[in-house]
Order: structure tokens, then C-alpha cells, then sequence
């Protein structure tokens, strides 16, 4: 019964993940109570540190950028029916390709060089996703394991080089130079002041505006082209596929790459518009938020957006919170997170069968009251 009326698409991309995120709060809540704290103070400034006054916001949106970029590149692979756990390895690498164009072609103007970043950001972290996709294509490797992998090896990679070969002369600490003043990013609010507005400072910077710009262009990749639907189509049965003459192999390898190219991009935001320089573990665990992003938004651009918006409202949120409130500490904040993140992404179908049996019931005595 619970599957013979498939659920609209309301429920499915709306009401179930809305429903995962009560109960993920409700369980907080509880965590709250348990160290002695009200939950309704806690969500006052929890909202207030996230939302109420305008270095809030950008900070917010500086966190949700990031988590665009790594929803969006797991929701592609996705959409090929691979598990992408390799985002915080591509942007890695992506962060190299990043700071190579910048120290090396900093004699470039600033909109050539914007170009020549985003090009050398995905192709690094498309280069990096390449392998893992033809070892599954080719050679029948797992992607998850694969990319698992490729995290450590990124990670001692970029350790190797910032220790050894990107570190400046003369200095101690494990980084990359700075980059050129006239190469970075802008901020948001410099933008704002320059068109006579005026707005508080805070890292938000032009990725933002460039992630919202990838958003729409995977979405119009995914749903509005031949590639996008031959991709789909592999994700959802590749026997099929074969005999429609699509080529699996093909489409893994392309989502992969597009896939890395996406979360190499995160690079744009941290590398060249905030820290601007590369630094050790500068991704931060954004990659493996990603993955819960994505599918709180059900690999929708839209929905992804939302669920990033989101996770930036508990990252800046949570910061406030362990400021406000001692006995709430960072470890605490993390705890929250990892519930929103436990019960969004890993029992996103919990609420699944029951809601569909409720609807069917719904549904069937809806019909058969009017048949009669």
C-alpha cells in the first residue's frame, strides 16, 4: 500500500526534510535542558547571532557560500549515482590551482585573472576527481573509498608543499605568500561603499554572487541539457542506460569531474577572498557538510541553497552561542550541528514510509469517495 501513490513533490522536497529538521531541534533542545539551559534562549540567540544585525549576514552568507559549492558538486555526482566524499581533497587542490595563478601571473589585471582562477580551480579539482571517476568507470574501484582516499593524500600533499615549497622565506608558519592586494576578491562591503552604501564589514566577498551564478547553471545543466539528462539516466539505472546507447562509464567520469571542478570553487571564496593565501586545513570540514546540504535539498539547486543557508545560520549562529552562553562551548555547538546533520542527511527517510502511508490512505479514500 505505502507504494502505490508515489508522494507529490511538495512532501518530498518540503514537508519530509522540514519535519527531519523539528526533530533534529527538538533532540538539541533536549541536549540544552540536559546542561542546565533554556532551548527558547538558546534559538533567541542562536537566530540573533545568525540574522539580527548586518555583520551577522555577512558572515552567515560568507559560511553558506562555501556550503553551495560543496552541496552543489556532491549533488551532481549524486545525479550520476556516485558518492562523492572526495570535496575536501578537490578543494584542496583547487585551493593550489588558486594560488599558483595568483603568485605567479599576478602581472595580470584583476578580470583576466578572475578568469584564469576559476579556470585553473576547476581544472585542479576536476584533475583531482579524474581519477577516482575512472577507477570506477574503468576499473570497477568504489568511488566512495576512492575519494576517501584522495582526502589523504590531498592533505599531505598540501602539507608537503606549504612546508617545503610554498612557505615564504624566512618565515615559520606553514603557509603560502600573500596574494597581490589588487588580485583579491572584493568584499561585499567594499563593493557597497564604492556604489555609496553602507554596510558592516565581514568576509563576504564576489563568490557569493558567483556561487548563486553556479546554482543556476548546474541546474540548467542537469534538467535542460542532453548531458545533464544522460547523466540523470546513468544515476537511475545504468543497464538501462546501456541499452538507451549511453555509455556509463562516459557520464561518471564527466559528473566527477564537473563534481570536483564545483568544489574546487570553494577555494575562490576562503583562498583569494578572505584568507588570501593558502593555508593548511583551510576547508575546514565544509566538504563533508556538503554532503548533508545536498541532500537536505534534495540535490536541487533551490533546495541546496536553502539547506546552506541554513548550515551557515548554525555555523555563525553557534559562534554567538558559545560566546553568549559559557556552559554552551564549541564542542557543544558541534554537537548541534551533528544532530541537524544525523537526522537531515543520515535518516532523511526515517519520517519516509510513515508519511507515504498516510498520504496513500489519504489519497485512496479520497478516490474512493469520489467514485461514489
Amino acid at each position: 500500500m505505502s507504494d502505490s501513490v508515489q508522494l507529490p513533490r511538495w512532501i518530498d522536497v518540503g514537508a519530509l526534510p522540514l519535519l527531519n529538521l523539528l526533530l533534529a531541534l527538538v533532540v538539541s533542545g533536549l541536549v540544552v535542558l540536559a546542561i542546565g539551559e533554556s532551548p527558547t534562549k538558546v534559538v533567541e540567540i542562536l537566530l540573533y547571532g545568525a540574522f539580527g544585525y548586518e555583520e551577522a549576514w555577512g558572515y552567515t552568507l560568507y559560511y553558506t557560500t562555501n556550503f553551495i559549492f560543496t552541496g552543489l558538486a556532491f549533488a551532481v555526482a549524486f545525479h550520476c549515482g556516485l558518492f562523492n566524499i572526495g570535496a575536501e581533497g578537490q578543494a584542496y587542490v583547487g585551493g593550489l590551482g588558486v594560488i599558483l595563478t595568483t603568485l605567479y601571473l599576478d602581472f595580470l589585471p584583476f578580470p583576466i585573472m578572475l578568469i584564469v582562477v576559476v579556470l585553473a580551480a576547476a581544472i585542479f579539482g576536476a584533475a583531482w576527481s579524474y581519477i577516482p571517476a575512472y577507477l570506477q568507470a574503468r576499473r570497477g574501484s568504489h568511488v566512495v573509498i576512492t575519494t576517501i582516499m584522495f582526502n589523504f593524500i590531498a592533505s599531505s600533499l598540501m602539507v608537503y608543499l606549504l612546508v617545503n615549497v610554498l612557505r615564504p622565506q624566512g618565515s615559520m608558519t606553514p603557509e603560502s605568500e600573500q596574494i597581490a592586494e589588487h588580485l583579491r576578491l572584493p568584499f561585499i562591503h567594499d563593493i557597497a561603499a564604492g556604489l555609496g552604501l553602507e554596510m558592516a564589514s565581514s568576509p563576504l566577498n564576489l563568490s557569493f554572487v558567483y556561487a548563486l551564478v553556479c546554482s543556476i547553471l548546474v541546474w540548467l545543466f542537469i534538467w535542460h541539457t542532453r548531458w545533464g539528462y544522460a547523466i540523470r539516466t546513468v544515476g537511475a539505472n545504468a543497464v538501462a542506460a546501456t541499452y538507451a546507447g549511453i555509455e556509463p562509464g562516459r557520464y561518471i567520469i564527466m559528473a566527477m569531474m564537473i563534481s570536483g571542478a564545483l568544489s574546487a570553487f570553494m577555494a575562490l571564496n576562503e583562498v583569494m577572498g578572505v584568507q588570501h593565501r593558502l593555508l593548511i586545513d583551510f576547508t575546514a570540514g565544509y566538504g563533508f557538510v556538503g554532503i548533508a546540504v545536498a541532500l537536505m535539498g534534495r540535490n536541487h539547486p533551490f533546495g541546496i541553497f536553502l539547506a546552506a543557508l541554513l548550515f551557515g545560520m548554525l555555523y555563525q549562529g553557534g559562534a554567538e552561542l558559545s560566546f553568549e552562553i559559557p556552559t554552551i562551548s564549541n564542542d557543544m555547538v558541534v554537537v548541534i550541528q551533528g544532530l541537524v546533520i544525523l537526522f537531515t542527511g543520515a535518516m532523511e527517510h526515517m519520517f519516509r514510509p510513515r508519511v507515504t502511508r498516510i498520504y496513500t490512505a489519504w489519497h485512496l479514500r479520497r478516490r474512493a469517495q469520489e467514485a461514489a
